[in-house]
């Protein structure tokens, strides 16, 4: 990290210190003008959990009933990110009987007394604005039952968060961050009285926000489908607190909600989760659904690349492919060498996935999910399409460097089905090849036939690819093709070595087979899930061999099995397990 860097950061850190102290002078809102209809989704399998002492923040469970949860000590950053955010008021919520009330303020309580005069880690623009919705979202839940000293001290706290957000919004990176702040200030200065002169201010910044963060394909910079998902839901929650006081939400807002809404429809699988790309997660239960149906935005096709992904879909399969460059700069610190990887899911079930996400898990698994080979595609010499630099190792803030620049893509219909092309120059510069793709879906979403290439297009090119070659002494230039498994597949070799037989829970068996010309088998791997403990085991196909020449292809195929039926009743629930 530079110094400049280390600076700001400093600099950052002392506003928000400084103005969450100045916030103890504020003038505190006796009630509410207006309360927005609570639209946060919890968890009551998780809610429940909450109230016996299990506490699971970013991927640590803490077993403590009867202890404040304020007086655990924090195992990191993001363990203390997720309880000063009051997420987990969401989860008591949703259980909601006497036992999550009094446990949800006697938690608030605790806060209060703790944090509430402008100490401690969880006043950041963002976790303050999430927590703000959240406590404005369930204040009736909160206040029931309390006495007015209670309340008091409620509205005084509120009052307080209200004016630091007023001050320091700005102060929050760019992206789901800012926009978590200026929703949280929104809603607030909507809600309390003598605070409404702060809405305006707000709403003109987060309609700025649209305009500057969302860009024509409806996307991120980030390219998280996930954060994608956060920013959207926050956009309808602000336009529809707006609506409820009498106000409209301004153009650039609606805007944005109109070009977010198709895609993240063609971000969505077939079971109704998003792709998982980019550091994004398939999204909490309910949420992506909710948020379209709260959009109001009809559904269309939408045309080309949607945020730099392509989708394929038939029936009950959906494929959804990385079709552009990786993120890069700023944007690019949960980014993934991931170009050209793929996910397929069938029904309600998925089978190829990537890895995910390992943040939760601690550095060095966040450093390998962010790796090529954790993604369904093509890699060579075990080396990542793009690399990771420009922060120093091992730390969370580590961006992507020298990936991909040139990323074609075509989409075309065939006569029965779908054709994807892509191609992707990430190794063009050490090995001299570019890896090309196609995948194609059959209409009955039935089968899909996949071809990967590796060529050396130019002079330059067949240079570069002639010494790499050179330096294995002629042996060939590895390569392996990667499929990962959802840990639900039941996968197994076939055929004497030949196929893989991958069998769903729903009763649904798959097949990939290849032209016999390279080396199958079925390694083990891991899926990154946030919320878990630790990661879950699951298998890989790899489909490996050599490139000796300046043009290589490998031609392979997923089918559902002939006696696999047309449609099935897939009716096994699969329960939150930690």
């Amino acid at each position: 990290m530079s110094r400049s860097e280390t600076f700001a950061n400093w600099q950052t850190g002392f506003l928000n210190r400084f103005y969450a102290r100045a916030s103890r002078r504020q003038k505190a809102a006796t009630g509410f003008v207006s309360q927005p209809e609570p639209r946060t989704i919890g968890s009551f399998a998780r809610g429940r959990q909450l109230i016996a002492g299990n506490l699971l923040f970013a991927g640590y469970l803490v077993d403590v009933p009867g202890t404040d949860i304020w007086e655990i000590q924090a195992p990191d950053a993001a363990f203390d990110a997720d309880r000063h955010g009051f997420g987990w008021l969401d989860d008591l919520a949703a259980v909601g009987d006497h036992a999550a009330r009094a446990k949800a303020q006697d938690w608030l309580r605790g806060w209060m007394h703790t944090y509430g005069a402008g100490q401690g880690p969880g006043w950041t623009p963002d976790l303050t604005g999430r927590r703000v919705i959240r406590w404005i979202n369930h204040a009736i839940f909160l206040l029931r039952g309390q006495d007015s000293d209670a309340s008091a001290a409620f509205f005084t706290t509120l009052t307080r968060q209200t004016w630091f957000l007023s001050k320091r919004w700005h102060g929050a990176a760019p992206g789901l961050p800012r926009f978590e702040a200026l929703t949280g200030l929104i809603y607030a200065g909507l809600s309390l009285e003598g605070r409404e002169d702060l809405a305006d201010p707000a709403v003109r910044a987060l309609a700025h926000e649209c305009d500057s963060q969302i860009n024509e394909q409806g996307g991120l910079p980030t390219r998280n489908p996930e954060e994608l998902l956060e920013v959207f839901t926050l956009l309808t929650w602000a336009a529809a607190a707006l609506h409820e006081a009498g106000r409209g939400a301004p153009p650039a807002h609606t805007a944005a909600i109109e070009r977010i809404a198709p895609t993240l429809r063609v971000l969505r699988h077939a079971d109704g989760g998003l792709a998982r790309f980019h550091g994004g997660g398939r999204g909490l239960e309910g949420r992506l659904d909710h948020a379209l149906a709260a959009s109001h935005v009809k559904p269309h096709q939408a045309k080309g690349l949607s945020m730099g992904y392509a989708r394929l879909s038939a029936r009950r399969t959906s494929v959804i492919v990385d079709a552009s460059p990786p993120p890069g700069g700023a944007a690019s610190g949960n980014g993934h060498a991931s170009t050209l990887a793929f996910e397929l899911t069938s029904g309600r079930r998925p089978l190829v996935v990537n890895c995910g996400s390992g943040a939760s898990f601690g550095l060095e698994w966040r450093r390998a999910g962010r790796a090529t080979p954790s993604h369904s595609t093509l890699c060579l010499e075990g080396h990542s399409s793009a690399s990771l630099g420009g922060a120093e190792r091992g730390t969370a803030q580590e961006l992507l460097i020298d990936g991909p620049g040139h990323v074609p893509v075509e989409m075309s219909d065939m006569a029965d089905g779908i054709r994807f092309q892509g191609g992707h120059d990430g190794y063009e510069r050490k090995f001299g090849l570019t890896h090309a793709r196609t995948l194609e879906l059959a209409f009955d979403g039935r089968g899909m036939v996949g071809e990967d290439m590796l060529l050396a297009l130019e002079d330059g090119a067949k240079r570069r690819f002639d010494k790499a070659l050179d330096a294995t002494r002629l042996t060939g230039i590895s390569f392996d093709i990667r499929l990962h498994l959802h840990p639900e597949v039941d996968a197994a070799l076939d055929l004497g070595g030949a196929a893989v037989s991958m069998a769903q829970k729903s009763g649904e068996i798959w097949v990939f087979r290849h032209d016999g010309k390279f080396d199958l088998s079925l390694e083990p791997s891991v899926y990154l899930e946030n919320g878990r403990l630790k990661p879950r085991a699951t298998k890989q196909i790899v489909l490996s061999g050599r490139a000796m020449e300046y043009a290589t292809r490998i031609r392979w195929s997923l089918s559902k099995a002939q006696d696999t039926a047309i449609a099935i009743r897939d009716l096994n629930r699969d329960e939150l397990e930690y």
